[in-house]
């Protein structure tokens, strides 16, 4: 199969061009019907006759259909976006990238999904997706499940298919609250997550930055005890990474503090750690819920990230994870076997 693919891009690389532009029409147009011509010239970046061009030749397959609120896939072109899923995964040599990050950072398991989130926003629910499927496969009954908040954690959790005959799975936050989305939360997300896979909930009803006096007041509330002990617990993670920056300045840190940051060289953020370059920890913002300390004591961590720009955030969370399943994108992916040689 591998070969015939690498025959095929020497020899007709135009074909391999046109697959995968058609297949990210279709995914496009999936995961945002119904979709008018326009706004989908404009998610792919591409013009409209060129659309319009596809759009017909797609229709005439009836991998489409074309109503008045836009265009709508139907069930064979969902079929025959499932099935080009492996193919492109193959074409693209991707295969062969999770194998390369896996050894060079030492992780248990790596799963690459193709494109760049950073130029296609739809490329998250593809790695949602991915990072559903594995979730579902692993869970068992008696699972203790421990989820960070976050958009992308977000997408994983609404791709979590239901799961019938569970028992006693339990899923709690791993950190308190954050910004004032309540959407994306961890508090909400357990709840979601908890219901699809008929389970039960604990919540932690903090938020993620307290002062150390009003964080030891807290830490004297039972309630608050009984969640704690329950998350380090877990034999489940599922966390997102961040760019160091970014998530200073969106915990609202003061200048001092992001100063430091920089000072300290740190370019990757995780559950309220900073990492360098080399994957040690420089800074740490306290907060209520899980530490450190017991993160490597859990059997199987969950890193969820995409996009070019996440790259090194990512080298640097996973540097020292040797228990860790990375789910990411093609963009990412690249930039870290560059930045790994």
């Amino acid at each position: 199969m591998e070969d015939i693919l690498k025959l095929q891009q020497k020899i007709v690389p135009e074909l391999i061009e046109l697959l995968e532009k058609r297949y990210g029409i279709l995914r496009t147009i999936y995961y945002n019907q119904p979709i008018g011509r326009r706004v989908l010239a404009n998610n792919l970046g591409i013009g409209e006759r060129i659309v319009r061009s596809e759009i017909n030749f797609l229709k005439s397959q009836n991998f489409i259909e074309i109503n008045t609120p836009g265009m709508t896939i139907t069930k064979d072109g969902e079929e025959i976006i499932d099935k080009l899923k492996d193919f492109i995964h193959e074409l693209k040599g991707l295969s062969e990238i999770e194998k390369f990050i896996k050894e060079n950072l030492k992780l248990r398991k790596v799963l690459v999904v193709p494109g760049n989130l950073d130029e296609d926003r739809t490329i998250i629910n593809e790695i949602g997706r991915a990072a559903a499927n594995y979730v579902k496969e692993i869970i068992k009954d008696n699972s203790i499940i421990a989820i960070t908040g976050g958009s992308t954690i977000k997408e994983v959790i609404d791709n979590v298919p239901k799961i019938p005959n569970l028992k006693d799975v339990l899923v709690v936050p791993a950190r308190g609250g954050m910004g004032i989305n309540v959407e994306t939360q961890a508090n909400t997300l357990v709840a979601k997550l908890a219901s699809k896979i008929d389970g039960k909930y604990k919540l932690l009803h903090v938020p993620d930055n307290l002062s150390d006096k009003a964080m030891n007041a807290m830490m004297q509330e039972k309630d608050i005890r009984d969640v704690l002990e329950t998350v380090d617990s877990a034999d489940i993670l599922i966390y997102g990474i961040g760019r160091a920056e970014n998530m200073a300045k969106r915990r609202n840190l003061p200048q001092e503090e992001l100063n430091k940051i920089e000072e300290y060289g740190a370019v990757g953020e995780a559950f309220g750690y900073y990492f360098n370059k080399e994957g040690e920890i420089v800074y740490y913002t306290p907060s209520i819920g899980i530490k450190n300390e017991e993160i490597g004591k859990i059997e199987t961590l969950i890193a969820v990230a995409g996009g070019k720009n996440k790259a090194e955030a990512i080298v640097s969370t996973q540097n020292n994870s040797h228990n860790s399943i990375l789910v990411t994108d093609e963009g990412a992916a690249r930039e870290i076997m560059e930045l790994l040689k």
